[in-house]
C-alpha cells in the first residue's frame, strides 16, 4: 500500500464517516497534522469515496449511527471491495450488541464514544506504528 509522505515522513489518507460536523473537527484535530483526511457524511458517500480512493486509502474511521447508510451497511459493502483496510468503528453506545453488531458487518475494532485524543491515536499508533503521534 503506497503512502504519500511529506516533510514528516508518512502520511495515510484515512477515510472518515461522520454524519456530525462537531465529532468530524474533533478527528481532525486529533489526527489532521499527520494525517491526510477525506470526510464522508454518511454510509453511502463513505461507499463511494473508498472506491474512488481504495488504492491509496489506509484505513477508515466509520460512525455507526449515519443517515442515507448505517457504517454497519457501508462497511459490508467495502468488506467486499476489501478485506484487508482497517475499519475502526465509533458508536456513542457501549452495548456488547453494538460491538459485535460492529465485528460482524467486518470491522477492524470498534471504539465507543466520546472519542478522546488518547484513545484515536493508541488505536491508529496499532497500523501506523512508523508515525509518533
Amino acid at each position: 500500500m503506497e503512502m504519500e509522505k511529506n516533510a514528516d515522513g508518512i502520511r495515510p489518507l484515512i477515510l472518515v464517516a461522520e454524519d456530525d460536523d462537531s465529532n468530524f473537527k474533533l478527528i481532525k484535530a486529533i489526527i489532521g497534522k499527520k494525517c491526510d483526511i477525506v470526510w464522508a457524511r454518511n454510509g453511502q458517500e463513505m461507499v463511494e469515496l473508498f472506491t474512488q480512493h481504495q488504492s491509496e486509502a489506509s484505513a477508515i474511521l466509520m460512525d455507526i449511527k449515519m443517515p442515507v447508510m448505517t457504517g454497519l451497511e457501508a462497511t459490508q459493502i467495502i468488506r467486499e471491495m476489501s478485506s484487508d483496510i482497517p475499519i475502526i468503528m465509533q458508536t456513542a453506545y457501549a452495548f456488547s450488541s453494538d460491538k459485535e453488531n460492529a465485528m460482524n458487518a467486518g470491522a477492524t475494532e470498534v471504539l465507543v464514544k466520546p472519542i478522546t485524543l488518547t484513545i484515536l491515536r493508541n488505536c491508529l499508533s496499532k497500523y501506523f506504528p512508523e508515525i509518533q503521534w
